[in-house]
C-alpha cells in the first residue's frame, strides 16, 4: 500500500501520471466515501488560504485546508460558509481534519440549503488534476465570472471521480445578526411534515425545517436582523397556529440545536448501517414506512431523511415505488453500492465524462458506478 502526500499541485501531477494503478482520493477522510487500501492519494499536504476578500465575500484555499481553518478565518470577520457543511466524525466515529476540498468535492450541504442553496452553488473556480496528470483550471474568483461555470458544477460532488480537486474559489456570506427556532411538539411524522411544508410555503424566509421522531419535537429556524427575526418569529407562531403552540428558543440554544442537526449527533452511537435519502418532502413519511428505519430523522422540510437500518440492509427497492436517491453513509454492505445506481442513460453520459477526464480509469474507480 502506498499513502501519497503532496505538498503542491506539481507533486500531485507527477503522482497521477506516474502511477499506473488506481488511486484512492482523500481529503481528510473524515466522510467514510472511500476505504483506505492500494494507493491513496491525500491532499491534506496541499493546505492554505491563498485569498481572502471580506469585502467581496470571496476566498480562495487551496483543497486541504481544514474547514476548521476556513471558519475560524471567516468567523474573525463576522462571515461564514453559508452550505453548513457538516462535521460527520462523531456519526462516523472516524478521525481526521474534514477539508474545504473534501466538502466541495463531496457537494456537503446542511439544513440551510432550503434557503441559500448546495455547496455548488457557492464554488466559483477549481484547479484540479485529471487523471492523465494535467493541471487545469475553470472559473474564477467573481460570480459573474461564468467561463467554465459547468465544469465547477461538474466537479463539486463528483467525489474525486473526474479529477484531484486542488484549490478553490467561492463565495462567503455575513453571520446573521441572530436567530430563533420555533419548536412543535408532539407531533407525528405526518403532520410534522405537513408544518414544515406550510413553513416553507410562507412569506417567513425559514432558513432550517427539521423534525425528529425521537424527540418528538419540530424545528423550524430564522435568521436575520433582530427586528425581523422578531417579527417573523411572532409571525410564523400565529401561522402554525393549527399545529399547535410553538415554544421559541433564543440565538445561543437555536445554533447549538442546529449543530447537531447538521451532523446528525444522534446516530452518533448507533450500531447500524446509516443510509441517506433524498426524497419528495411530502412522500417522506410513507418512505419512512414503506423502508422500515430503526431511526430517522428529516432535514430540509422532508426533502432529506437520514435513517438507520439493520446491517446489510438495502432500502431501494422501497425507495424505488417514489422516486429519489438513496446513499449509504455508513456501514459496508457487500455488493449493494454505496451510491444509488444511475439509469442506463445517465450511466452512459457519466461513463463518457468520466472517460473524458480519467482515460484510465484510475481516479476513485467504481465509486459512482
Amino acid at each position: 500500500m502506498n499513502i501519497f502526500q503532496p505538498k503542491t499541485e506539481a507533486d500531485v501531477a507527477q503522482v497521477i501520471r506516474e502511477t499506473n494503478q488506481g488511486l484512492s482520493i482523500f481529503g481528510g477522510g473524515t466522510r467514510g466515501v472511500c476505504e483506505r487500501g492500494g494507493n491513496s492519494l491525500e491532499t491534506t499536504g496541499l493546505s492554505g488560504i491563498i485569498d481572502y476578500q471580506p469585502g467581496a465575500l470571496t476566498m480562495i484555499a487551496q483543497a486541504g485546508t481544514p474547514l476548521k481553518e476556513i471558519v475560524e478565518t471567516l468567523g474573525q470577520e463576522g462571515q461564514q460558509l453559508p452550505f453548513e457543511p457538516m462535521d460527520s466524525h462523531a456519526m462516523l466515529d472516524l478521525t481526521g481534519s474534514a477539508t474545504i476540498g473534501g466538502a466541495f468535492a463531496a457537494n456537503i450541504s446542511g439544513p440551510r440549503r432550503i434557503q441559500v442553496g448546495a455547496a455548488r452553488d457557492f464554488l466559483l473556480g477549481v484547479r484540479f488534476v485529471d487523471g492523465s496528470g494535467n493541471i487545469l483550471k475553470s472559473g474564477g474568483s467573481v460570480m459573474k465570472n461564468v467561463t467554465g461555470y459547468d465544469l465547477v458544477k461538474l466537479l463539486a460532488g463528483s467525489h474525486g471521480t473526474l479529477g484531484v480537486i486542488i484549490q478553490v474559489a467561492f463565495k462567503v456570506l455575513p453571520v446573521a445578526e441572530t436567530q430563533s427556532t420555533l419548536i412543535l411538539e408532539g407531533l407525528d411524522d405526518e403532520a410534522a411534515i405537513d408544518a414544515l411544508t406550510t413553513a416553507m410555503n410562507s412569506p417567513f424566509d425559514v432558513s432550517g425545517a427539521a423534525h425528529a421522531p425521537s424527540k418528538n419535537q419540530t424545528y423550524l429556524r430564522l435568521e436575520g436582523f433582530n427586528k425581523s427575526v422578531l417579527y417573523r418569529t411572532e409571525k410564523l407562531q400565529a401561522y402554525l397556529k393549527k399545529f399547535g403552540e410553538a415554544q421559541v428558543v433564543n440565538a445561543s440554544q437555536s445554533e447549538s440545536l442546529w449543530t447537531k442537526i447538521r451532523n446528525v449527533d444522534i446516530f452518533a452511537d448507533k450500531d447500524a448501517d446509516i443510509w441517506r435519502l433524498s426524497v419528495k418532502p411530502t412522500d417522506a413519511p410513507k418512505i419512512v414506512s414503506a423502508v422500515g428505519f430503526k431511526q430517522h430523522l428529516y432535514d430540509w422540510s422532508g426533502g432529506l431523511i437520514w435513517g438507520t437500518l439493520p446491517k446489510g440492509s438495502n432500502p431501494r427497492s422501497a425507495l424505488s415505488e417514489f422516486g429519489g436517491h438513496a446513499t449509504r453513509v455508513r456501514g459496508q454492505s457487500g455488493s449493494i453500492p454505496k451510491f444509488q445506481p444511475q439509469s442506463p442513460l445517465v450511466a452512459d453520459l457519466s461513463e463518457k465524462i468520466r472517460n473524458k477526464f480519467d482515460p484510465r480509469g484510475i481516479l476513485n474507480a467504481g465509486l459512482m458506478g
